[in-house]
């Protein structure tokens, strides 16, 4: 991945926090086969081997499990917000003019050794954990023991699990850092005024990473 100094990101925690975000990932192989990319939700294990683990399945008649199960390379990307930043932002459009359209974004790509996992009992406890992460936050979470255990049982049989042991982190949080400060107050005020969830989480986002570090 292409990343500036400006927009490079190293710190763990902040990485893990985009994929714990954003767990709908592409998981995207390059086998024998050519490339194969699919968005799969995945659950990151932080504690489990040097960097972390991930842990996801695919349904059975999906061919990328059996790329990985041969040895595919394995890359996923995990996307967080991002918002189109027009030069009408920008404090220098009215200095000069010399501006074009951008746009911000955060993304965070883990690579490793993969494996793919046929075993009925690790794919229980992979579902039940994908499950418990989507669900927690509801006022009325839904359980997979909700559901009848043979109905669940017979659902498991028509996917194979996904294991990842990340080798590598890179985090690419392209926030405006390489603007001049009025240009970045600029892009705040106008993410800030547009009342979309996505506009203020990224204002929130420039002014935490752009704002602060100034170019």
């Amino acid at each position: 991945m292409y990343e500036p100094s400006h927009f490079k990101v190293e710190d763990r925690a902040q990485l893990l926090g985009v994929i714990r975000a954003h767990p709908l990932a592409t998981l995207v192989t390059a086998g024998e086969g050519g490339l194969q990319a699919n968005p799969v939700p995945f659950v990151l294990h932080a504690e489990e081997g040097e960097q972390g683990v991930l842990r996801a399945h695919l349904a059975r008649p999906n061919r990328q499990w059996q790329a990985i199960a041969a040895g595919a390379e394995v890359l996923v990307i995990f996307s967080g917000v991002e918002r189109y930043i027009t030069p009408d932002w920008y404090a220098s459009k009215a200095e000069h003019g010399k501006v074009v359209p951008t746009w911000n974004y955060v993304t965070v790509q883990a690579r490793g050794p993969a494996r793919a996992i046929d075993d009925p009992a690790w794919l229980h406890a992979q579902i039940e954990a994908l499950t418990r992460q989507q669900e927690e936050p509801r006022a009325r979470p839904w359980a997979v023991s909700d559901a009848p255990e043979r109905f669940i049982a017979a659902q498991a049989r028509g996917i194979v699990g996904i294991e990842i042991e990340i080798a590598s982190l890179l985090g690419k949080f392209k926030l405006s850092q390489n603007r001049q400060e009025a240009d970045k107050r600029g892009v705040f005020n106008g993410l800030s005024a547009d009342p979309d969830s996505d506009s203020q989480a990224m204002a929130g986002l420039v002014d935490m990473f752009g704002m602060r570090n100034p170019s």
